[in-house]
């Protein structure tokens, strides 16, 4: 009778939890239903329990999401055993199977984690649902604090885990939302509830491994916690809000300062000097997170600092951090993606124009635009040429009008501040050796006329990123 009560009080809960979850974070509701993270675990098969009874109260499509990573001799097994646990309750199960680096410099975890999360995005968007729900509760939560506190990490770290989020650069989705409605609940309340309602769920081996570092927390730190300080999960999860409150805190002030500093296409080196060294700290790890970036260590971040900051005020400095590319030019800082110069030195493209306004060449990463114009390229000509794009020969020389002089790429990208690591990779316009136009500065003048109705002007727009 105490089991079963206790199974309808989580019952109660989790509806209430969810609904506003749902309430609070999905406009326009789950339509399309909602899915459950279900490996086949105690946890994920209470989960998909409370579901099911969830979903055919409120009459919402469910779904199971299965991720077979493929790292256990039983990992068919496991699929096999979740397919009949759906088909027992009328929920359909959609499987993907991922391949976990073993050698990779990330860890298999990571690796795992990082397939999983990729994969629940794909599945996700083949049914078209909006919000999954993952099992993590209480226990998990204070597993993180002390995994994160083993680590060192930062405000950021010690948040441990959200109700709900979004996390587009792991779903592959900027709309799909993670949420985590059994996260208040402790893992004794989940073994009960399993045991009350008779649900069969598989054991991962991999789970009692005290190589990983968060299975040793679980099984042989918490237990003595427990003994010396009963309820301290409970307790850890409070500090996760705290560490909440101040990382929302944080994000505030790193938003405000990014307003502050940001000047065209970058941050001002004066103005985040003048910033205390925390603030400026927390502004560089708030501009990486809104890039989509990995996050660098303390020590990297402090590396990167010293070089940006320290050099000579004429130094051209670049920082390479997870494949993008931090310069320091005049007064600015910029986040580049790494330009791989190599790939397309000589490559040259073939371009006949047509009469239409834009042609991208991804190989260049950007669009060529032809516009009407007062002065430019007859369009005749034009429409009769082959032309060739392609990157710095060298000895290219360019005059933008009759009145002015003949002078070369150098000199043009210094009296128009064009930045030293875009110079590299702005594409030319070419008849034969003849420049017909330079990106980012402009047209041979012998080939433009200022004939009225018949000018095409050209200009370069780097895609977004790049």
């Amino acid at each position: 009778m105490k089991a079963e009560h206790s199974s309808l009080a989580l019952e109660q809960r989790f509806f209430e939890k969810l609904g506003r979850i749902i309430k609070g974070n999905c406009q326009g509701g789950v339509a399309n239903g909602l899915a459950v993270a279900f490996s086949g675990g105690l946890d994920s098969t209470v989960l998909l329990d409370l579901a099911v009874r969830y979903c055919r109260h409120f009459r919402h499509p469910l779904f199971a999401f299965h991720v077979h990573h493929g790292l256990s001799p039983n990992a068919d097994a496991w699929l096999q055993h979740c397919q009949l646990i759906c088909d027992g309750c009328g929920v359909s199960l959609l499987a993907e199977k991922i391949t976990v680096s073993m050698t990779g410099g990330e860890g298999v975890e990571a690796s795992a984690r990082a397939g999983r999360y990729r994969a629940l995005g794909e599945l996700a968007q083949r049914v078209r649902v909006g919000l999954i729900l993952s099992a993590h509760h209480q226990d998990d939560q204070a597993e993180t604090l002390l995994l994160q506190l083993l680590r060192g990490s930062g405000v950021a770290g010690m948040s441990g885990m959200d109700e709900c989020h979004r996390a587009q650069s792991l779903f592959g989705i900027d709309e799909l939302l993670l949420a985590r409605p059994l996260l208040a609940e402790k893992r004794k309340v989940l073994d009960e509830y399993a045991y009350a309602r008779n649900l069969s769920h598989i054991e991962d081996e991999s789970n009692a491994d005290p190589r990983y570092l968060r299975n040793a927390i679980r099984h042989q730190v918490m237990p003595v916690l427990e003994k010396l300080s009963a309820g301290y999960s409970e307790r850890l999860a409070r500090s996760a809000i705290h560490f909440q409150s101040a990382q929302e805190v944080l994000i505030e002030v790193a938003a405000q300062d990014l307003a502050a500093c940001s000047i065209e296409g970058g941050l001002s080196l004066s103005a985040m000097q003048a910033l205390s060294e925390a603030r400026r700290d927390n502004l560089f790890r708030y501009w990486f997170a809104q890039a989509g970036i990995r996050m660098p260590t303390t020590s990297r971040l402090k590396e990167m600092q010293s070089q940006l900051f320290d050099g000579r005020d004429d130094a051209k400095i670049t920082v390479h951090h997870d494949n993008r590319a931090i310069h320091r030019y005049s007064d600015g800082v910029y986040l580049e993606h790494v330009y791989d110069k190599d790939a397309v030195q000589d490559l040259e493209l073939r371009v006949e124009w047509r009469g239409q306004a834009v042609m991208h060449f991804p190989e260049f990463g950007g669009t060529l635009y032809f516009e009407p114009g007062d002065v430019g390229i007859a369009a005749t000509w034009l429409q009769q040429q082959v032309l060739s794009l392609h990157l710095r020969r060298g000895g290219e020389r360019l005059k933008l009008a009759e009145n002015r002089p003949t002078r070369d790429m150098k000199s043009h990208f210094q009296s128009l501040r064009i930045p030293f690591w875009q110079r590299e990779k702005l594409p030319y316009l070419s008849l034969g050796k003849d420049v017909v136009f330079a990106a980012g500065v402009g047209m041979q003048s012998r080939f433009c006329t200022s004939e009225v109705g018949q000018c095409i002007r050209l200009s370069w727009s780097f895609d977004t990123g790049k």
